[in-house]
């Protein structure tokens, strides 16, 4: 793994960390959310599978704090 990788790699696991707290103050839990390791060159995050009502949750969410 090069440097930029490592540096990708911690920039996602920092960004995860940072949205599953932002994520658990509105109430909110995404059971797989995570970095992406598979591509850590793109710096993703993986959001994953989520029920429906969660998704409800975070979209009302969303759009209190952008209304």
């Amino acid at each position: 793994m090069t440097t930029a990788q490592k540096s990708s790699t911690v920039e996602a696991v920092e960004a995860v960390e940072v949205l599953r707290e932002a994520l658990t103050a509105a109430g909110i839990a995404l059971p797989s959310l995570g970095a992406d390791t598979a591509s850590p060159d793109l710096n993703l995050i993986n959001l994953g599978r989520v029920r429906a009502d969660v998704a409800l949750r975070l979209a009302d969410v969303l759009r209190r704090g952008y209304a």
